[in-house]
């Protein structure tokens, strides 16, 4: 910023706050004028933006104590001060400082710019106000608002589906977040510009928003492919069957259970899972025998029957053998 601009502007007057205005109300103050003019609140207004950089760049002066020590102090000197080359126009660089320390008009020729600003404000050289490397105090410009962490949780099929939800940060206003599809429990979702706003009329900074999600009643997540159990009974899996298996969010579909199929047995379906930029995944059935609690008399002479008429069999037989074999 060229000093000029610090004998034109009354940064005081932009925020609407008394020479005297404490650290604490004048980052409230400025807080709410930045809210109120923001870009993002005032789409296409060039007027409100044109306000939020003057607010902006009057708090990046007045919200450090050192820059607001010389900003006073340079104001001190009288608001129809110039720093411009001598003419007939006006009073030049040299008149301004010769009159200020009576000096008859000109400079000693050992006093530089930076000397004898360092000898009014304690600073000079690199780094001061007069630095030549960018921004104020030679920062390279308006710095980047601060990152915000939030969180939230959704509900399964938001997760798996994607959506706009709508966020109320505390002590702000509240957005528009749109969730991808296919977002996993405990991911972390950037959001650019959704974080603090600058100090000094930069860009925004980013809302790091973690995604929790809550647990289906029928449903998992297994990558990018959903996973159901699916009970049948034992005569469905002795003797095969045509079933139905529920999709997420859509029509059951039916599947072929062949005759002999055991518990554990996977059936899937081809593109029913998560769909993300990864790609889509399938929904897999697995296959549990439900076995009857309580049979009727009828059923239970039938069952006995039926046990009389198989090989006699030992399912378990390989198993034992085999857990011998490893002693």
């Amino acid at each position: 910023m060229a000093s000029q601009d610090w004998f034109d502007k009354d940064f005081y007057a932009v925020l609407g706050v008394s020479k005297t205005v404490s650290e604490a109300d004048l980052k409230k103050t400025y807080r709410k004028l930045a809210r109120q003019y923001h870009p993002d609140s005032n789409q296409g207004d060039a007027k409100a933006e044109a306000k939020f950089k003057e607010i902006s760049e009057a708090h990046s002066v007045l919200s450090d104590p050192e820059l607001r020590k010389e900003y006073d102090q340079i104001r001190a000197m009288g608001s129809g001060a110039r720093f411009q080359a001598g003419g007939p126009q006006g009073a030049g660089f040299e008149d301004v400082f010769g009159g200020l320390f009576n000096q008859g008009g000109r400079t000693q020729s050992s006093a530089s710019f930076e000397d004898l600003l360092g000898g009014m404000f304690g600073g000079g050289g690199a780094g001061g106000f007069g630095s030549t490397s960018g921004g104020y105090r030679g920062a390279g410009g308006p710095t980047k608002g601060r990152d915000v962490s939030a969180n939230t949780t959704l509900d399964f099929v938001t997760a798996i589906r994607g959506e706009t939800i709508k966020l109320q940060p505390q002590g702000g206003r509240a957005i528009n977040v749109k969730i991808p599809e296919g977002v996993t429990d405990g991911q972390k979702v950037r959001l650019k510009g959704k974080g603090e706003l600058s100090p000094d009329g930069g860009v925004a900074g980013d809302l790091v928003l973690t995604v929790s999600v809550r647990k289906h009643p029928v449903f998992e997540r297994d990558g990018q492919n959903l996973r159901v159990v699916v009970p049948v009974t034992f005569t469905e899996a002795t003797l095969g069957a045509t079933i139905e298996v529920p999709t997420l969010g859509g029509e059951p579909v039916k599947l072929r259970v062949v005759a002999g199929t055991p518990s554990g047995r996977i059936l899937r379906v081809k593109g029913r899972g998560v769909t993300t930029a990864k790609g889509e995944g399938d929904l897999l059935a697995e296959v549990q025998v439900a076995v009857p609690s309580r049979l009727t008399e009828d059923a239970l002479k039938h069952l006995e029957a039926f046990a009389k008429a198989m090989p006699n069999e030992n399912p378990r037989e390989d198993l034992l053998e085999r857990a011998k074999a490893d002693h």
